[in-house]
């Protein structure tokens, strides 16, 4: 630990007057952040957590929220039950495109298309309120059983601006690709969807987060088997592939680790059967990524070479 603590400070103060970037306005709420913040955690799956920087500061998840969303649907309903409604292609176009695979569903649960899909899966027969109380409950578990908070001021800013998102689901559904839905339960699901958006947590909750997925679904810090083996790992793959927007193919490639970003700034890393990180700057760059964050990956993986397929090759004998 010694060592990571003596890497992500140096990284850290190397990025911190990095000003390139802007901040995402396309949802006027999420605006108005100051630009400057910028925390870094890292929870290691022995439960050791290190913090520097505004890691105390409440950020949305924004699409942070899919690859969790993902998991809570796939451990409730099970993996074939899930994908009779999403695919797991990258789909090769922005996150929220109209297109759909060959069978008429999203391509993967990473773009908007399939995260609505997946929020409509969640407890889709239950309350509203329950539905989303599922979900800030297993995001808790998660979290090391931390406080999940909403910012409702964000909801309803997602929901005035959702035009794209409203149409995305009906064209879904002229597709027929959620089954029997009414409109009203379309409505109700788009709800889930923003709202899971919405939750806030902050870069320690994050890193404890990424550590549970590093860490086969047991949180490091309480022990508990929040979600399966199995679904970590088709989550991993799923974020490996399609967790960073259209720059998905190129973070893979250049820094070889699953990790999914948000459009509030913040990405969570996972280094598996080591550690999760999370980073969290507002500043995007244009592909709608974390500017210091990207930076801050490329710059571990040049001091600590995490890279996957590279650290498989060097534990041969």
């Amino acid at each position: 630990m010694d060592n990571i603590k003596k890497y992500i400070t140096s990284i850290y103060h190397e990025l911190k007057d990095n000003n390139n970037g802007k901040v995402a306005d396309y949802i006027p709420e999420l605006s108005k952040v100051n630009p400057n913040n910028f925390g870094i955690s890292v929870c290691t799956i022995k439960g050791e957590i290190f913090n520097i920087g505004d890691y105390e500061t409440k950020f949305c998840l924004q699409s942070c929220s899919k690859p969790l969303s993902y998991l809570i649907a796939y451990n409730l309903l099970g993996k074939n039950k899930i994908h009779e409604r999403v695919g797991y292609e990258p789909s090769g176009q922005t996150y929220n495109a109209f297109i759909l695979n060959n069978k008429g569903l999203p391509h993967n649960p990473m773009i908007n298309a399939g995260a609505i899909m997946v929020a409509a899966q969640i407890n889709k027969n239950e309350e509203p309120s329950k539905r989303f109380n599922t979900i800030k409950s297993f995001y808790s578990k998660m979290g090391g059983n931390n406080i999940i908070d909403f910012d409702n001021s964000v909801f309803l800013s997602e929901k005035h601006h959702a035009d794209r998102n409203v149409s995305l689901a009906y064209y879904m559904k002229e597709n027929n690709a959620f089954g029997i839905i009414n409109p009203n339960e379309l409505m109700q699901s788009l709800d889930l969807y923003y709202q899971q958006c919405s939750a806030t947590i902050n870069c320690e909750i994050g890193s404890i987060i990424a550590s549970t997925l590093c860490n086969g679904g047991i949180c490091p810090t309480t022990n508990e088997q929040v979600v399966s083996k199995n679904s970590v790992i088709d989550t991993l793959i799923l974020m490996y592939n399609c967790g960073m927007y259209e720059y998905s193919g190129q973070f893979a490639f250049e820094i070889g680790l699953p990790a999914k970003s948000g459009v509030s700034g913040c990405i969570l890393l996972v280094v598996p059967n080591m550690m999760g990180i999370c980073i969290w700057s507002p500043p995007l760059n244009e592909q709608g990524n974390s500017v210091r964050g990207i930076e801050f990956c490329k710059k571990l993986n040049e001091k600590m070479n995490l890279h996957m397929f590279h650290n498989f090759f060097n534990n041969k004998d």
